[in-house]
């Protein structure tokens, strides 16, 4: 049991803050209104950005070792949530807002909001930098709101679910 507890890595600094940003993100993709996606595509859209923030962490996290979340020698409970909820989330309302007309806009406007969320982790001691620096993230969230996301909303924007 006290391994268990061990891997879940509940005690780790700064660990309220992921689950907090989790439970926001979440929360408000449930309650907003759906104006772009409908609930198949959101379900999608969830698996995909999770599994490319995954492979995304394999590579930036643990093979080139530039960033570490709560104890680095385990994947705990807050560092599943943190790749799982908080990019899928954020991939959601960004696409549920979506035009070509506000491409552009949008992707300031999450660009930041993603650099906030980022400081506010690195911040409360949970993320912390080793060969990485918050600007390097600018060039990285802009590519993938401007272009990733647009790209994956062209991809998906064909199924439709028969609510």
């Amino acid at each position: 049991m006290d391994e268990i507890i061990k891997n879940l890595d509940i005690h780790a600094k700064g660990i309220w803050c992921p689950i907090a940003w989790t439970v926001i993100l979440v929360l408000v993709v449930l309650l907003i209104p759906k104006q772009k996606l409908n609930w198949l595509q959101i379900y999608y859209t969830y698996g995909v950005i999770g599994l490319l923030t995954w492979i995304s962490n394999s590579i930036f996290g643990v093979f080139l070792d530039l960033v570490d979340f709560g104890d680095a020698s385990v994947t705990g409970f807050a560092e599943m949530l943190t790749y799982t909820f908080i990019p899928s989330s954020l991939a959601v309302l960004f696409l549920n807002m979506f035009s070509r007309e506000k491409k552009i806009i949008l992707t300031v406007i999450f660009l930041i909001i993603s650099l906030f969320i980022e400081w506010t982790c690195h911040a409360s001691g949970f993320m912390e930098y080793k060969k990485w620096n918050l600007l390097f993230s600018v060039p990285v969230y802009f590519v993938i709101y401007y272009f990733v996301l647009p790209f994956h909303y062209r991809l998906i924007s064909e199924i439709r679910s028969e609510d």
